[in-house]
Order: structure tokens, then C-alpha cells, then sequence
């Protein structure tokens, strides 16, 4: 039986994690607030809120349905991200991404989402975006 047992997720320490989340950019934090809200729309994420002002921004996936024999289960992705400007013309992002699944009837469970592909992804695409941004104005 051992054979059908998935494997546990080693989690991650708050510096690994860190590390794949967190990205630095040349550019102001007014551009890179812009690119990440661009990039999130992009993504097919809807803004649930954002602050230029504190560099907050989260966002919600579509939520998708599936019934099984356990019940309808629902499933969405939450993401966050902070824009904070640590110099004149460097900023910092970091992004947080995480699964959620409701069974209905039988609760909630949320995962962190700690493969580095999905924020690379993003980061990918906020770095043309602020590219695109400061060369177009």
C-alpha cells in the first residue's frame, strides 16, 4: 500500500520561499505597481483590491467546479502582491500565489503555492511589461 501514498510537499523555509517571491527592478514603483496589476489582468485574474499608496494588490482566478463522488469541489487561485520602493529608481515585488479548494459541505483547504515556475512566469512578464511602460511614455 505504501506504493499508493503520494509523496508529502517538503515545505520550504521563509528564506526559500522568499527567494523565489521576491524580485528586484529598475524602474520606479509607479511602473512596477502598473506592470504587476497588468500582468495579474493578463494572467486572467480579477482585482479584488489595490493601493497605490501601501503597493497592495490582490487578485482572484476564475473559479473552476467539478463534481466527484466526494461532492462538488471548487477551485480558485488567490494572489497578492506588495510593490515597495527601496530607491530612487529601484523596486521590489513580491508575489504570493496561493491554490484554493472548497468541497462542498466538507471545507476549505488553501496551499501555498511554493514552485518556482509560476512566479518566474509572472516576474517574466512584469520585466516586459516595465520594459514596454518605460519605453512607450
Amino acid at each position: 500500500m505504501a506504493g499508493c501514498v503520494a509523496p508529502s510537499q517538503v515545505q520550504k523555509s521563509s528564506l526559500e520561499l522568499q527567494a523565489i517571491q521576491v524580485k528586484e527592478f529598475e524602474t520606479n514603483s509607479k511602473i512596477a505597481y502598473a506592470s504587476v496589476m497588468s500582468v495579474f489582468q493578463d494572467l486572467g485574474y480579477t482585482i479584488n483590491s489595490a493601493s497605490l499608496e501601501t503597493g497592495l494588490i490582490t487578485a482572484r482566478s476564475p473559479t473552476t467546479q467539478e463534481q466527484t463522488f466526494s461532492g462538488r469541489t471548487m477551485k480558485d487561485e488567490r494572489a497578492t502582491a506588495f510593490v515597495e520602493q527601496i530607491s530612487v529608481d529601484r523596486t521590489k515585488i513580491r508575489l504570493s500565489f496561493v491554490q484554493s479548494t472548497r468541497v462542498v459541505f466538507r471545507g476549505e483547504s488553501e496551499t501555498p503555492v511554493q514552485e518556482p515556475e509560476p512566479y518566474q512566469n509572472a516576474f517574466s512578464r512584469i520585466q516586459q511589461s516595465i520594459f514596454l511602460k518605460k519605453n512607450t511614455n
